[in-house]
């Protein structure tokens, strides 16, 4: 198949790299396990040597089609459906899911899949290098964000590797990374914690008292200094200003 730009598709074709993902991965027979993105099947393939039966989601007719045609319907499920739009509600408690995200929407993928994070047993992702290090940097460094917070409240995260360019067809311009993502157990968060990160680092140079709107009183009852960045405060400083914002009705 000719990749298509308008999907952002790069297939991964390095039988190392796949034979990493796998193992990092670990599928067991019974698993039940969504692959997002499957593409040409290079990933599909060595997941179904190991597990009963897998289901993918994959946005392309066509190559939907192809994965139909080559897999028996009672090992592969083929859902041809954006990612961005499904409910993953509709998988068992307990689904893993793994996939070489599209990197043009990682991110938007990314916050919609946080959103079913207790239904998750873990999920396994290739993305851009940049992502991934944004996705597990530490609060006062360069690198941490939005992206950070609103994932690292849901998820414990570990970067596991590099992949270079070369992996793919056709190259991308970036380097890639394999990240692992295991929901955190207890997570509680509050309805106005999104709002409350947003506001932050959409004004990411200005002070907390500028982004957030907070009384001198608000801060000194959160004991947070007004003067620091959005980048200063680490995930759980978050949850408690949304916790804070949320029984004061602010």
């Amino acid at each position: 198949m000719r990749p298509r730009k308008r999907f952002g598709q790069h297939f991964l074709h390095d039988p190392g790299v796949l034979k990493r993902i796998v193992e990092a991965i670990g599928p067991a027979r019974g698993d039940l396990v969504v692959e997002i993105g499957p593409g040409e099947g290079a990933l599909t393939r060595p997941l179904l040597e190991r597990l009963d039966r897998l289901t993918v989601i994959e946005i392309d007719r066509d190559l939907s089609a192809r994965l139909i045609d080559e897999f028996p319907a009672d090992r592969l499920t083929v859902i041809c459906a954006d990612a961005l739009d499904h409910d993953f509600s509709a998988f068992p408690a307990g689904t893993r899911i793994v996939g070489n995200l599209p990197y043009n929407i990682s991110t938007p993928i990314l916050f919609h899949l946080a959103r079913y994070a207790d239904r998750v047993r873990d999920m396994h992702f290739m993305l851009q290098r940049e992502v991934v290090e944004r996705m597990v940097a530490k609060h006062s460094t360069p690198a941490y964000g939005r992206l950070s917070v609103m994932l690292q409240t849901r998820f414990a995260m570990k970067k596991l590797f590099n992949v270079a360019p070369g992996a793919f067809r056709p190259p991308p311009k970036v380097e890639s990374a394999v990240v692992r993502l295991v929901p955190l157990q207890g997570a509680v968060i509050p309805e106005k914690f999104t709002d409350v990160v947003r506001r932050a680092f959409s004004a990411r140079r200005k002070t907390l008292r500028n982004a957030l709107g907070l009384s001198p009183e608000d801060f000194a009852e959160l004991g947070l200094d007004p003067k620091l960045r959005p980048e200063n405060l680490s995930p759980a400083d978050y949850l408690r200003i949304a916790r804070y914002a949320q029984t004061s009705s602010r």
